[in-house]
């Protein structure tokens, strides 16, 4: 199980570096363009802060753990991610937007396997 914690934590980080480096480094205009309609709902500020703490716990869930510096940060990391798409499936589901509340939920729950798993019975 642990290998199977480190494979989603590398996935999850991956995919939210990549989201969050991409919410940084892009103006708000460009990213609704692009197919982020929920950036309109949100100041510019809002979502270059996404985009931080996206970057942060993207961080977080790898390396705490690999280098054996406060690896309880990696539950942390997972547990803030967890928060974040709880608050990406409200907007989703309150803009309407179904097709995005799929990968939502999915990254939700494979957070959460990892935040109980690094909590729970395969801390490090």
């Amino acid at each position: 199980m642990n290998v199977v914690l480190w494979i989603i934590a590398g996935l999850l980080a991956a995919a939210f570096l990549a989201a969050g480096a991409m919410k940084v480094s892009q103006p708000k205009e460009k990213l609704v363009a692009s197919g982020m309609g929920w950036a309109a709902d949100f100041s510019a500020g809002q979502v270059k802060l996404i985009g931080v703490l996206e970057v942060l716990a993207a961080i977080g869930l790898i390396l705490p753990a690999a280098l054996d510096i406060v690896p309880v940060l990696v539950p942390l990391a997972a547990l803030g991610l967890v928060l974040t798409m709880i608050g990406a499936v409200v907007v989703h589901a309150r803009r309407g937007e179904s097709q995005a509340l799929l990968p939502s939920l999915v990254l939700l729950v494979l957070a959460a396997v990892v935040a109980w798993g690094r909590f729970g019975p395969y801390a490090f």
